[in-house]
């Protein structure tokens, strides 16, 4: 429980987290299975209380949701055992119709100060992070009417689709090298609802002038210094910059952006249709892309599911997209299914985990046979820590401890009374997909061989190719021969 509330601490999330404990009377006295939980979850949780009289209950626990959702976290009440033995005859008058949470409004001389810094500006980009979901009509006519290329982060992915013809996808190590040039050359930084913490893949401070959006005052210049920080709802904002009078760029800009990303697209069509025994990672995101119901809920794992679903799963206008973004928590991507499950019913869901993230949680795919859930869960079995041995060698580090031992993840769904398939090719893959999108009343594993292609940055920095540098040196002392790696023509391209 600790670690997902560490997610939903990260993540922002409102939750209402019930703990068990010992009788009163047993507290404090070293007895069988007593924790301190107060002192536990403190670090975690806005609102940290135990229950010390069933009278308290009905104050204790409006008061408690009314705190996890005005400060976006976790609210914890530790009820001892003999609490819920009692009765409540309280006439306690419950907060929840009148409770509402602020929208605030950006000054109007903050507004004009901005549309002053974008109408100087030549070549502005936008970051768009997960605060602008609720804002995703009104951000999405920003940028068509200003001709502005915008960059989403990854947890923001799909606020606007994807393949919206000013994307330039995601910037970082899991981004395009599109988005890596363009924020290289940016002259104006639009930050909106975002928190993004790499700031190396940002304009160089000094270089561009920067508004930032953002409800939360905390992060308002906490990641870069912004000209202009208007601390306001997203989408109100930029409706009052819709009506203050800003002048489209002259798109420029955008339509060199635009032939940036075309080539990327094409050079990243070509890795689409790699058809290879294992199957290539590229082929079975672009196939699951094709081929999943407009209104899927997506939920990926940590790990080289991350890299290549940032790549090549584009997210449309009404699908969702789940992931632990914040902490990264390996194991995410089933829990995750299943509660979207529980949330969305009637939506088709699909979980992709990485082998080794699988393998922590792989007993909660009895709870999703349990319910009958119709969720498809894809395993990307390639029988080692994909992700950590990239990481290793980035830093110059050769492998360690990252082999995992081949499970038949198709026996036990079946074992479970779910669904198990394995796949070992391009066309058992999609035959297995399409089987499984037909099976309604309990949950898919798919087991697919996947080939360990190596999830390069959009963008190699001199940085990692001196640790590529280091491991290949390394290993050749070590082995007596070249180790594996990407084609050299993948490493030049994203190199220069």
């Amino acid at each position: 429980m600790l670690n997902g509330l560490y997610d939903a601490k990260m993540d922002h999330a409102p939750v209402l987290a019930l703990l068990g404990q010992v009788k009163s009377n047993l507290l404090n006295t070293d007895y069988f299975q007593e924790v301190n939980t107060p002192k536990l979850f403190d670090d975690v949780a806005v609102y940290n209380r135990e229950i010390k009289s069933v009278k308290q209950i009905p104050k204790i626990v409006d008061e408690a949701i009314r705190e996890a959702y005005a400060h976006h976290g976790v609210a914890v009440l530790t009820i001892p055992d003999d609490i819920p033995e009692g009765s409540i005859k309280s006439a306690y008058h419950s907060s929840a119709k009148s409770f509402q949470l602020p929208k605030p409004t950006a000054p109007d001389d903050q507004v004009t100060e901005a549309v002053k810094l974008l109408n100087a500006a030549k070549k502005p980009i936008a970051l768009i992070g997960r605060g602008a979901r609720d804002a995703s009509t009104t951000v999405q006519k920003f940028v068509e009417t200003y001709h502005i290329p915008f960059v989403q982060t990854l947890p923001a992915k799909g606020t606007i689709p994807d393949d919206h013809p000013n994307s330039l996808g995601n910037v970082g190590k899991l981004g395009t090298k599109p988005a890596y040039e363009a924020m290289r050359e940016a002259d104006m930084l639009i930050l909106i609802g975002t928190n993004y913490p790499y700031v190396n893949f940002l304009p160089k401070p000094g270089k561009a002038k920067c508004v930032q959006i953002e409800m939360n005052p905390l992060n308002l210049n906490r990641r870069y210094p912004a000209d202009v920080a208007i601390n306001a709802d997203s989408g109100k904002t930029i409706s009052q910059i819709l009506a203050s009078g800003l002048r489209p760029s002259d798109g420029q800009f955008l339509k060199a952006c635009q032939e940036d990303m075309a080539n990327w697209n094409k050079w990243m069509h070509g890795k689409r249709s790699l058809d290879s025994e294992p199957v290539a990672p590229e082929s079975l995101f672009d196939y699951v892309h094709q081929t999943a119901p407009k209104n899927t809920v997506f939920s990926i794992d940590v790990g080289t599911a991350t890299s290549w679903s940032a790549r090549f799963l584009p997210i449309e206008q009404n699908q969702k997209f789940l992931i632990s973004a914040n902490l990264g928590t390996m194991g995410c991507a089933l829990p995750g299914a299943i509660a979207a499950q529980a949330a969305y019913p009637n939506r088709p869901t699909i979980a992709i985990n990485g082998d080794g993230a699988f393998a922590m949680v792989m007993e909660d795919f009895v709870t999703a046979v349990k319910y009958k859930m119709p969720l498809i869960c894809i395993v990307l079995n390639n029988q080692k820590l994909a992700f950590i041995e990239y990481e290793q060698q980035e830093a110059g580090q050769l492998n360690y401890q990252i082999d995992l031992k081949d499970v038949d993840y198709a026996k036990f769904a079946d074992a479970c009374g779910g669904v198990g398939i394995t796949a070992k090719s391009n066309a058992e893959f999609r035959s297995a997909l399409d089987r499984a999108y037909k099976i309604t009343d309990r949950p898919v594993l798919i087991n697919t061989y996947v080939a360990d292609n190596a999830p390069l940055p959009g963008k190699i920095v001199n940085s990692e190719a001196a640790g590529y540098l280091s491991f290949g040196l390394q290993y050749v002392g070590k082995h007596h021969k070249i180790p594996e790696l990407p084609p050299l023509k993948d490493i030049m391209r994203q190199f220069f």
